[in-house]
């Protein structure tokens, strides 16, 4: 089956309203226009806006702030229709199938430049041996627990469970003793239902796809498919019903033992009376160390702006050490950093609930790259909610699921 990109992007209706950016740019001989998502722009990019403008007389960069459920459409259909920005904000997931529809251009980088990101953080841009975008926001998973209901559970409240075997008997220990929920399992149909599950899938060595093979099929992932079908009973009643941060809300509340959740439920946790814990995620059997997902946005230069080159190097600009720690080191947004450095150490030193978002990246694995990125995540949806509600058996299911990929990669 093949997927008629362009096309199916012109048939794209763009809903809702877009907002002009806050940033005002001087009079200038040549723009760089830059679909930016979300309700505003952050103060830190104002200033490094400013501060690459002044560096560069002449041109301007003129954000448009659009929101997150239309921005990423709004930049790829102005695309396919021939009239592309300079720059979009969009998730690394999609740039392979950018690429192969050649509407961006690549933005390589240095030896140097790749040495300066935590491990795995390049291979979520890197396609066909070329990096086809700029990472700009970074995100890893931690498990939270409520140590008021361990303790209420008979469980020691200051210890988080290290192995999946540990976690499924908290979660069953909790909800036969407390009658509350023990674990917080999101299976709706959303994009996050297939991350949740890639954590498993990279806390125990496994994979998607290596290279152009589907490798889903493995004794790792059918583990952690298992793992996910064991927990269930345990978890919070109609897991179909939920997203993670529909799930993270439940436990913001004190209704879930543990959930697996970026570093803002930390800063939102701070302002409840709840006693809570943060740990690396739990280990499966074949784990050769702490892993998580690793999931970057990134902005990527459209192809025939005219103004490609120094779109990307704005690009470089506004995410190198710089100005992106700044940006991304400030709480409550949830990102992890994307680099190791002298401030990450100090942010880990005043606040230790940082420390396993960082611990897990070792071990973890890039959000795998399809062609079509919606096909593959509607597999993997799929594919867990069908053992979630008991449909399938977990080896049935992966066995159809890695079938079915093929048409995607």
């Amino acid at each position: 089956m093949t997927f008629h990109f362009k096309t199916g992007l012109l048939a794209l209706a763009l809903l809702g309203s877009t907002a002009l950016g806050a940033v005002t740019a001087h009079a200038a001989d040549k723009e760089i226009s830059w679909i930016y998502c979300g309700d505003s722009i952050d103060p830190i990019h104002v200033k490094y806006i400013k501060q690459w403008e002044e560096k560069n007389p002449g041109w301007a960069v003129k954000p448009e702030v659009v929101g997150w459920e239309q921005c990423q459409d709004k930049a790829t259909t102005l695309a396919a229709a021939g009239t592309p920005v300079g720059l979009a904000y969009v998730g690394s997931r999609t740039l392979k199938q950018f690429a192969d529809n050649d509407l961006i251009v690549p933005i390589p980088m240095t030896d140097d430049e790749k040495k300066a990101y935590y491990p795995g953080i390049v291979g979520t841009v890197t396609f066909d041996g070329k990096q086809w975008g700029t990472p700009i926001a970074f995100s890893t998973k931690a498990l939270y627990w409520n140590k008021d209901l361990f303790k209420k559970a008979g469980l020691d409240p200051e210890k988080a469970p290290t192995t999946w075997a540990e976690e499924i008997a908290d979660a069953k220990a909790i909800k036969e003793k407390t009658g509350i929920p023990g674990y917080g399992l999101s299976a709706k149909t959303f994009d996050n239902t297939m991350h949740q599950f890639l954590h498993w899938v990279y806390t125990n060595n496994g994979k998607v796809i290596d290279g152009d093979k589907i490798v889903l099929n493995s004794p790792e992932v059918l583990a952690a498919l298992q793992a996910y079908k064991d927990i269930t009973p345990y978890s919070v009643e109609g897991p179909t019903a939920y997203e993670q941060n529909e799930m993270r809300a439940i436990f913001l509340d004190g209704k879930v033992g543990m959930i697996q959740a970026g570093s803002g439920a930390a800063a939102r946790l701070k302002e409840t009376k709840i006693n809570w814990g943060v740990a690396p995620l739990p280990l499966g059997p074949s784990a050769k160390g702490q892993g998580t997902l690793l999931i970057t946005d990134s902005l990527a230069v459209f192809k025939g702006s005219g103004v490609e080159d120094k779109a990307a190097e704005f690009a470089k600009f506004i995410t190198s050490p710089g100005p992106q720690g700044e940006y991304e080191l400030q709480g409550g947004a949830g990102l992890t950093p994307l680099r190791p450095s002298a401030k990450v150490d100090e942010f880990v030193k005043k606040d230790a609930s940082w420390k396993p978002f960082i611990d897990g990246i070792a071990y973890g694995g890039p959000e795998p790259l399809f062609k079509d990125y919606k096909g593959f995540q509607n597999v993997m949806i799929e594919m867990v909610q069908s053992v979630v509600t008991g449909k399938a058996q977990p080896a049935d299911a992966l066995k159809k699921a890695t079938a079915d990929l093929e048409q995607y990669k």
